[in-house]
């Protein structure tokens, strides 16, 4: 089991992204990167309001370069949750197409396409025939339908995060997806919240970013359900109750994933993210090791990554997910939740 980690831009005095894929080469086998002008499920790489950096694609071709040099596979991303008018359009197929074509040129091509949009994968799949075409992680495909619905156009699944502690769940996609020769991948450290009814919302408010950063937008108001939803501390006990897995736990999916999805592209600290995983050990909070981190949400206090129970992992990936009548993650909370001095 290797990991796949989100490309991040780093700052002109800080470190190459290239540079902490090479230091575990040996435990990373694709890195997931957006294009500068495409809109994906996170803000731009080179554009705030209108102001553009001009070298920041010079820079991020310059790192997919030494990363494919390094034997990494490198998988760009189309998946936006909206691409509005343009979704089904002839513009839109022309600008990936010319996009894909330009990065078989300039680096010898990419081996897979994560996306979100139908018309995309079947843009890709019609002029891409090598190319392993991907479904992301937020068209929340968790169920055998929902792969046989698109399986003419996807190589490999995201399963939908929120079935991560569920292995009769991934036992099924898994047996089909074996059967069809598909591939299932799983985002091991989202901090999203479990089946959260504000994403398809937060996603399209990502997808036109731009937009909205023109509008004169309602104010003294969080658009955001998790942090309105954490600002009370008695709703805390949700962020145990997510989709995470902790690094010591990890081990338990080799049967069932070739390839663990982190997400790293916004992370403060994305060094510290892969070290977690693959020396399969985190001593810190565990608010700060997802995407989003609700560190500050906590705050004055952590979440002790070294004081969950033995039994953690297997309460609950074998409990009935009746988190509205048990008490388990609330006790649980008790012990880990620290008062920082």
């Amino acid at each position: 089991m290797k990991f796949a980690l989100g490309y991040q831009l780093a700052e002109l005095d800080a470190e190459p992204f290239s540079e902490i894929v090479g230091d575990y080469v040996n435990n990373i086998a694709e890195v997931y990167f957006p294009w500068v002008d495409i809109p994906t499920c996170r803000a731009s790489l080179s554009d705030q309001r209108g102001y553009v950096d001009w070298s920041v694609q010079r820079r991020l071709e310059d790192d997919l370069e030494k990363i494919k040099k390094l034997g990494v596979k490198l998988d760009i991303l189309f998946n936006a949750n909206c691409y509005g008018g343009e979704a089904v359009s002839l513009h839109l197929a022309n600008k990936i197409i010319s996009v894909i074509d330009y990065l078989g040129e300039r680096l010898g091509g990419v081996e897979i396409a994560t996306t979100t949009s139908p018309a995309i994968a079947h843009v890709i799949k019609k002029n891409f025939e090598d190319m392993e075409v991907r479904a992301s992680v937020n068209m929340r495909i968790g169920t055998v339908k929902g792969m046989e619905y698109v399986s003419h156009l996807f190589d490999s699944f995201h399963i939908q995060r929120d079935y991560n502690r569920d292995f009769k769940t991934i036992r099924t996609l898994k047996k089909w997806a074996d059967k069809n020769n598909k591939k299932l991948i799983m985002l091991a450290n989202s901090g999203c919240m479990r089946f959260c009814s504000g994403q398809i919302f937060h996603d399209n408010m990502v997808a036109h970013e731009r937009e909205i950063d023109e509008m004169a937008n309602i104010p003294k108001w969080t658009p955001h359900v998790c942090w309105n939803f954490l600002k009370d501390k008695k709703n805390w006990t949700s962020i145990l109750q997510n989709t995470w897995v902790r690094p010591e736990d990890i081990h338990n999916y080799e049967p069932y994933f070739d390839v663990i999805k982190l997400a790293t592209r916004m992370h403060a600290m994305p060094r510290m993210v892969v070290k977690a995983y693959v020396d399969r050990k985190y001593y810190g909070n565990l608010a700060d090791l997802c995407e989003p981190g609700f560190g500050p949400a906590l705050m004055p206090y952590a979440i002790d990554n070294t004081l969950f129970p033995e039994d953690w992992f297997k309460r609950t990936t074998e409990c009935e997910k009746n988190c509205e009548e048990c008490t388990y993650c609330a006790s649980v909370l008790e012990k880990v939740l620290k008062k920082m001095e």
